[in-house]
């Protein structure tokens, strides 16, 4: 693989991707009064930054990296508010209105909702056009919409396949037998036969975004895709279906822990990292966590790859990648731009590889930062080649939350794979 070529990838579920589905959404601004009504600012003052608590960037990593801005700009105060990622699309849009926040994390399946709808300032003007060549093109396009930026990329993310080596180890197997889901089943049997852990896999199947991220990744692996030529949800056809099954199976058939329909990502972590958990999907920050002895009794354990192949022969990581955007009605933008500068600069990013991939495309040729999360670098440079984006659809949120109900329910015995999946497509399309 071309290593400069990361995120210049080949989408495998959406045809025309987000971009298209997105221009049937409304062009209402948030307030009635039109895409903008923030200010520019004296670029001084306090920038107030929303982030997510789990996955990418730590909390103590931002801390530092704000820290290390307000020092190089001592007229700017930084004042970032953490909550968690399920929260994290309600509070920007809710706070939208009052320009509450300068800065907030945008993920990628959000920018033309934002965009449409005058939550998130148009940024095309402020980006170099050195970095439609320096930036990886999947990371740029982060926060694209309508060939505009609302969004400079944070991180490009996708779930990795996470391992507990002396666990496969002890059933005299390896990394070579986990290269397609049925080798990861046969090696979990074998680990749960010798009693070694009761529930070898465990996964973020929690009634959240968490589990369409799991899903889309199986439903890549067998060959399946979110939507139709039309553009409709279209996950109840035999692919899609023969996923949730195999979700469900793994569930019944006592490989997966039950408890996984209640986990979130920062569960599957603990799981993980207390011994309990032979395989799990996760983001690429997981690998710095389980690596911590202050919170991991598996440093050192822990093995990381490409996802596995499906029946399709296919191994697709979702598209989790994430943006900075700068809110229309902040009043402060000219410093909420200096922030995201900092943050999104080269400098930054390859200081902090050891929590998330950077965006820049010769920081992969640099020996001293691949070195600081080898085993990642080496799983995601494959993963990035090959990611499976969420539906593109007018309303995802609705759409999401329509499939996370169904697949729970599926999870849960209340209804067959079919079934759920079917009522998932009537809601999610329902006009």
């Amino acid at each position: 693989m071309n290593i400069i070529s990361l995120l210049v990838r080949k989408p495998l579920a959406i045809g025309a991707g987000l971009l298209a589905g997105a221009l049937a959404l409304s062009g209402c601004s948030v307030t009635g009064a039109g895409p903008s009504g923030g200010a520019t600012g004296k670029g001084t003052g306090t920038v107030h930054a929303l982030f997510m608590k789990q996955a990418g960037y730590s909390e103590d990593d931002v801390a530092k990296m704000v820290g290390e801005f307000e020092k190089k700009n001592p007229d700017i105060d930084v004042e970032p508010t953490f909550v968690s990622y399920e929260a994290l699309h309600d509070k920007i849009v809710t706070a939208a209105p009052a320009g509450t926040y300068d800065v907030f994390l945008t993920d990628v399946i959000w920018p033309a909702e934002f965009a449409s709808k005058g939550i998130a300032a148009d940024l095309t003007g402020r980006i170099p056009g050195s970095w439609k060549t320096d930036v990886l093109g999947g990371a740029l396009d982060t926060a694209k919409y309508e060939d505009k930026y609302y969004g400079v990329p944070l991180f490009p993310s996708t779930k990795l396949f996470y391992y507990n080596k002396d666990l496969v180890a002890s059933v005299g197997a390896s990394e070579k037998d986990l290269q397609t889901w049925d080798g990861v089943l046969k090696v979990a049997e074998k680990i749960k036969a010798k009693g070694k852990v009761e529930f070898p896999l465990s996964w973020s199947w929690s009634q959240a975004e968490a589990l369409v991220c799991d899903y889309a990744q199986l439903l890549g692996a067998f060959g399946g895709r979110f939507t139709a030529d039309d553009g409709k949800l279209a996950v109840n056809s035999p692919e899609g279906v023969a996923a949730l099954q195999w979700m469900m199976d793994s569930i019944h058939g006592g490989l997966s822990n039950p408890s996984s329909t209640t986990f979130l990502e920062d569960d599957v972590t603990k799981s993980l990292a207390q011994g309990q958990t032979a395989f799990a999907l996760n983001w690429e920050s997981t690998l710095r966590d389980l690596d911590d002895p202050s919170i991991s009794k598996v440093v050192g354990k822990i093995g990381v790859m490409q996802t596995p192949a499906g029946p399709s022969g296919d191994r697709p990581g979702v598209n989790g990648s994430m943006a900075l955007s700068i809110g229309s009605h902040s009043k402060n933008q000219d410093a909420a731009w200096k922030f995201i500068e900092f943050m999104s600069s080269q400098e930054n990013q390859e200081k902090y590889a050891a929590s998330s991939m950077p965006s820049w495309k010769s920081s992969y040729d640099k020996p001293e930062v691949t070195k600081t999360n080898p085993e990642v670098f080496k799983a995601a440079g494959a993963q990035f080649d090959n990611l499976i984006s969420r539906p593109a659809m007018k309303d995802y949120n609705r759409a999401s939350q329509a499939l996370q109900v169904e697949l729970q329910n599926a999870l849960l015995g209340k209804k067959s794979a079919q079934q759920a999946m079917d009522d998932a497509v009537a809601a999610a399309n329902k006009e």
